[in-house]
């Protein structure tokens, strides 16, 4: 009996998981750049003295779905889409060098140059710093321009260059920051060839359709091991009453 209490166990552990990572994605079904979370499961085997007779399932979020989102024309000058399976290189919060598709930047009142949410682009030289200017723009190479302040708008200044990395070769890995990192530490190389498409931003790839039909199944399959514990449980009660007769 108590492999079956068990077994439905592990399941609903499993589906609450996959609810968990759904959820997360129609949370960030309007992120720029955002790369859905994909709860994949596995076997984890009981260890004992003897034979190994039995493996529970455990599903986490292992990956992420890489598919490119779709690109749309924003106008604005601080937006950018990364080509290909380009990222671009932030400052995570812990301090460490992370990266993101993320291409929706902003410029403090500081002139520290952020994405969306708030971290720090870095550039060749660490996190860029924008003097003032009446105008700002990124080119298609990642390379960011300036007209100075009072200066002529037929003649702009280069003053850096986004920092964007190809992960191509290497082994990243998704954090809970929805930040990309190369497992075991380090840092990607740089992309000389990259390209990104200006005054555009690259949607999230989440199908919202998709993603709530597949926190229906999650729940059906909770309900569904619920009711096999209740079977369980009916079972157990009436093999002790069975038992209790003289």
């Amino acid at each position: 009996m108590d492999r079956l209490i068990y077994t439905s166990l592990t399941a609903m552990r499993g589906a609450m998981s996959r609810q968990s990572s759904i959820a997360h994605n129609l949370a960030n079904a309007n992120t720029p750049g955002f790369r859905a979370d994909l709860a994949e499961a596995q076997s984890l085997w009981l260890n004992s003295e003897q034979l190994n007779t039995r493996a529970f399932s455990s599903e986490e979020v292992q990956a992420a779905d890489m598919t490119p989102g779709a690109v749309t024309s924003t106008g604005r000058d601080l937006d950018i889409a990364l080509s290909g399976d380009s990222m671009l290189a932030v400052q995570a919060k812990n301090g460490d060098i992370a990266y993101t598709r993320r291409g929706d930047l902003m410029l403090s009142n500081s002139g520290l140059l952020t994405t969306g949410d708030g971290l720090p682009v870095q550039g060749s030289q660490g996190p860029l710093s924008i003097p003032p200017a009446d105008r700002l723009y990124i080119d298609e190479e990642g390379r960011i321009w300036i007209v100075p302040v009072g200066g002529d708008m037929a003649q702009p200044q280069q003053v850096e260059k986004l920092q964007i990395a190809s992960p191509a070769g290497s082994d990243i890995v998704k954090g809970v920051d929805g930040l990309f990192r190369v497992r075991g530490g380090g840092v990607l190389p740089s992309d000389p060839d990259a390209r990104v498409t200006t005054r555009s931003l690259e949607s999230s790839n989440v199908n919202a359709t998709v993603a709530l039909v597949e926190m229906i199944e999650a729940s059906r399959s909770w309900d569904t091991q619920l009711k096999m514990l209740n079977n369980a449980r009916d079972m157990d009660a009436a093999t002790t009453d069975l038992m209790s007769l003289s």
